[in-house]
């Protein structure tokens, strides 16, 4: 059954070979609706944040407005969604938008290109957290998928930080009971990781190597995150049933 655009979770992709990968599944899976708005294409970035709000990664940086003119319209529906307590979970250059829009800095990493699987470390606070407990209670380490040159430096005013990595240390945090903000990519699937390197300048790196990682591990990203895409779901509906009640 159809529903309207205030009941779907909002998807705002960025460019057209980092879309939602095993999170469309995952939500679907969950009866979980959403609307994918692709700016890149033209299409208008809504005021509304819908029941849910995924705001995707991307080549771009969080303060390239003048290369994407459609990046002040996304932090303003970030920064509203966080405000009025509507699910959001940013990835990546989501995340980065979300660090910008609510008071955090992003700038470029000074470690240089974290590239391919690695471990993300779990900190303390994430094992009572909504979205990285049930993450945290199989692995303390799960392994991710990561490509990404910025950093978010400094998190939001009241920002709690969930993860953390060796290269970089703010990997994930929780804004307020209902936003979350991840540097990694637990939506890559190994297909569109290889997209991201054969189109990436990575003379200096085994291309071939960080694949072969990436699809070799496919069965443990898809048990490590899957239970995030889960919970994220749950609370769509929490959301949406609570709204509904008013």
């Amino acid at each position: 059954m159809l529903v309207g655009m205030s009941e779907r979770v909002v998807v705002v992709e960025h460019e057209a070979h980092a879309g939602l990968g095993f999170f469309a599944e995952w939500l679907e899976d969950a009866g979980i609706e959403y609307e994918v708005v692709r700016p890149h294409r033209g299409e208008a970035v809504p005021s509304d944040p819908g029941a849910g709000l995924v705001v995707l990664g991307g080549s771009p940086s969080a303060w390239d407005d003048d290369g994407c003119a459609w990046l002040p319209d996304t932090r303003a529906l970030i920064a509203g969604a966080v405000r009025s307590g509507v699910p959001t979970l940013g990835v990546c250059l989501g995340a980065q938008l979300m660090t910008i829009a609510c008071g955090g800095a992003v700038e470029r990493g000074s470690n240089g290109l974290e590239i391919g699987l690695g471990s993300v470390e779990l900190l303390p606070e994430a094992a009572d957290d909504r979205l990285f407990g049930p993450v945290a209670a199989a692995a303390a380490e799960p392994r991710a998928v990561q490509y990404h040159y910025d950093a978010m430096t400094a998190l939001p005013p009241g920002a709690v930080r969930l993860a953390t990595g060796s290269r970089y240390p703010n990997q994930a945090y929780r804004l307020g009971d209902s936003a979350w903000a991840v540097q990694f990519h637990p939506e890559a699937t190994p297909e569109i990781f290889a997209s991201w390197t054969a189109a990436g300048d990575l003379a200096d790196h085994d291309v071939a190597e960080l694949d072969r990682e990436v699809k070799e591990a496919e069965p443990a990203l898809r048990a490590a995150w899957r239970p995030l895409a889960e919970a994220f779901a749950g609370l769509v509906r929490e959301h949406r049933e609570g709204r509904g009640r008013r």
